[in-house]
């Protein structure tokens, strides 16, 4: 009887022993794992751009009046110097204010009298260089048969050219009295008066360069003032990229570096290359409402126009902007890394546990970190780790499903 006691007290204390062990045993952490592998690897800079026509010529109206309504559309095609693309009739001149009227009739009175004074001035020089005419013609006769002085020749062939001179004068005087009568009279002109509106006065404009017609400002006729954009032209096929990057972006690239257009509505992706940078930045307003420095980039496009055949004028296209690469960097997904202290780290697996490293990183882009040193290729890391891995937790990879 007592030989039983002791053999069912050793079982419950060893069925004790067996329970507590089950109760404190730590059961492994379900963890996602990824391999450091050596491979090509590109750190890029995203932005979001426009296409545009590489040379856009604006066509103006050159004098005030109305355009005539548009001989061509959108999308015609034009050839340089035989193309019409606008006309244009001269402003008709602005009705007169009574005040005005008064000093228009008056300006013309005074030019009237102007011409009447040259026209006077004209006939006494005329008279006066016909006497001079005459007394030289005497002065050579009497030289010529002694009767008179070298001297009073000389006198008299002064004389000539003096009236020539003032002859010339007045008729240049009358020309002028002439010209000041003319524009006097044209501030008198009234808007439908018949001396402007004639048909074959209107200007016409010609293409300035081959292309397409890209923009019309207004179909309709329309009254027009000196300078006003009428229409644009250029080659739709002659296109480059420009896209508003943040100052801090833009500091990193340089020109001639390579861009991978995505998203740009076609098959696959195109290639362009970074042509110039703008020398100064504007600010801008984010969709959050944050204030922003961004600077314009222009990329020209590399792929060949038959890639690309539907690609037109403002079109949008995202860029992945190669700010640096190389095809041989050890290199593990961004998720594996978090701070410890003031340096990187990660959990590495050996054999069924998490071990924290200490890591060296390089460059990064969105999806990988370049590791410098502390792990080698093939080396297994945890992804996403959670708060409940610590170093020497019991782990086991997550199942597929």
């Amino acid at each position: 009887m007592k030989t039983r006691t002791v053999i069912l007290t050793t079982f419950g204390v060893l069925t004790a022993g067996m329970l507590g062990i089950v109760a404190f045993r730590t059961e492994p952490v379900p963890v996602d794992i990824a391999m450091a592998e050596r491979g090509p690897m590109q750190v890029t800079v995203n932005v979001e751009g426009k296409t545009r026509i590489a040379e856009i010529y604006d066509v103006a109206a050159p004098i005030r009046g109305v355009a005539r309504r548009s001989p061509v559309r959108v999308g015609d095609a034009v050839k340089a110097g035989e193309t019409v693309v606008a006309t244009i009739n001269p402003a008709a001149s602005d009705p007169l204010d009574p005040r005005s009227r008064v000093q228009a009739e008056a300006a013309i009175r005074e030019a009237e009298a102007g011409l009447q004074m040259s026209r006077s001035n004209l006939r006494q020089t005329q008279e006066e260089l016909s006497l001079a005419e005459s007394e030289y013609r005497r002065a050579q006769q009497l030289v010529d048969r002694g009767v008179a002085s070298l001297t009073r020749l000389e006198n008299a062939e002064q004389t000539l050219g003096v009236r020539q001179a003032a002859h010339e004068a007045a008729l240049s005087n009358l020309e002028m009295a002439k010209g000041a009568l003319d524009r006097a009279r044209a501030a008198l002109i009234e808007p439908g008066d018949d001396a402007i509106n004639i048909e074959d006065c209107c200007l016409q404009i010609m293409a300035p360069v081959d292309g397409r017609v890209l923009e019309i400002e207004m179909i309709s006729e329309r009254p027009v003032a000196a300078g006003a954009r009428l229409l644009s032209i250029g080659q739709p096929e002659e296109l480059e990229i420009v896209a508003d990057v943040l100052s801090n972006d833009a500091v990193r690239l340089e020109v001639g570096d390579q861009a991978i257009v995505e998203r740009w509505g076609g098959p696959g992706t195109l290639e362009a290359r970074l042509s110039e940078i703008e020398p100064s930045a504007y600010t801008k307003v984010s969709a959050l409402g944050i204030e922003e420095q961004r600077v314009d980039v222009v990329f020209d496009l590399v792929s060949p126009k038959e890639k690309r055949p539907s690609l037109g004028h403002g079109y949008a296209v995202n860029l992945r902007v190669v700010e640096w690469e190389n095809d041989d960097v050890l290199q593990i997904p961004l998720s594996a890394l978090f701070r410890q202290g003031e340096d990187w780290a990660v959990f590495v697996i050996e054999g069924n546990a998490a071990r924290l490293r200490l890591v060296t990183i390089g460059r990064t882009n969105s999806f990988s970190a370049e590791v410098l040193d502390g792990l080698s290729a093939n080396s297994e890391v945890l992804v996403h780790p959670s708060e409940r891995i610590e170093d020497g937790t019991p782990v086991v990879r997550r199942s597929a499903d």
